[in-house]
């Protein structure tokens, strides 16, 4: 079981695998992290995932040896979250896809990074050979941040999302190969 504690100069907080206790937070702050950044795939209350499905969720990535559903929490509140899916496809077994939110007023606190951080630390304990993600093309912080982590650009979807300026934009694809 992940348990990490962690401390900025302003909080201390701690990363650890999502409970089911967890799902009624983590279905509002979904929800608001959608609201406060484009550089997601959804805008705020779209493809919503409620209590009950959160639940499930979590308890499937329990279950399973390709995903890892973590969360990042400062005293009592759920701020963040990411998550690993694979698959049981064998041709896809190898791989997983990581994906990370958190809530705008945690920004550069290096939350992000310790939910990546201990992210590729269980794909390398359990063997997974590639992380991939996707990420917006103007988010270089994103770009900069999984470079330093071994990422890779693997290619680049043209035009690919419409923001709210009504321009489209390209997604980079990344993969992290297990060293």
């Amino acid at each position: 079981m992940i348990s990490t504690n962690m401390r900025t100069n302003n909080f201390q907080y701690i990363v650890r695998e999502a409970k089911e206790t967890d799902a009624k937070d983590l279905s509002a702050i979904r929800v608001q992290i959608d609201g406060e950044t484009e550089y997601l795939d959804r805008e705020k209350g779209e493809s919503y995932i409620d209590e009950s499905e959160f639940k499930q969720l979590i308890r499937d990535d329990h279950n399973s040896e390709r995903n890892l559903f973590l969360v990042v929490q400062v005293n009592t509140r759920i701020v963040g979250f990411s998550r690993c899916e694979g698959t049981t496809l064998k041709r896809l077994s190898h791989k997983v896809q990581f994906g990370v939110g958190v809530l705008r007023d945690y920004w550069g606190y290096g939350i992000g990074t310790a939910l990546l951080k201990e992210s590729l630390l269980w794909a390398d304990i359990h063997g997974i050979k590639k992380v991939t993600l996707s990420v917006l093309e103007t988010n270089e912080k994103a770009i900069h941040l999984y470079k330093n982590h071994g990422f890779e650009v693997e290619g680049i979807l043209k035009q690919d999302k419409l923001l709210s300026d009504g321009n489209y934009y390209n997604t980079v694809v990344m993969g992290r190969f297990m060293k």
